[in-house]
C-alpha cells in the first residue's frame, strides 16, 4: 500500500475543506502528541517485559 504525492495532496485539501485552514494545525498537533504518547507507552511495556525477562 504506498500512498504517492497525489494521494496526499487530496487528502490535504479535503482535509482543508472540512476542519478549516485555521483548525487544521491544532488537529496535526493533537495527532502528534497522541503518537507521542502511545510511543512512549509501548516503549515502556518493551521495557517491563525485558526487566521481567532479566529477573528470571
Amino acid at each position: 500500500m504506498n500512498i504517492g504525492f497525489g494521494e496526499i495532496a487530496l487528502i490535504v485539501f479535503f482535509a482543508l475543506l472540512i476542519f478549516g485552514p485555521k483548525k487544521l494545525p491544532e488537529l496535526g498537533q493533537a495527532a502528534g502528541k497522541t503518537l507521542r504518547e502511545f510511543k512512549n507507552a509501548t516503549k515502556g511495556i518493551i521495557d517491563d517485559d525485558e526487566a521481567t525477562k532479566a529477573q528470571k
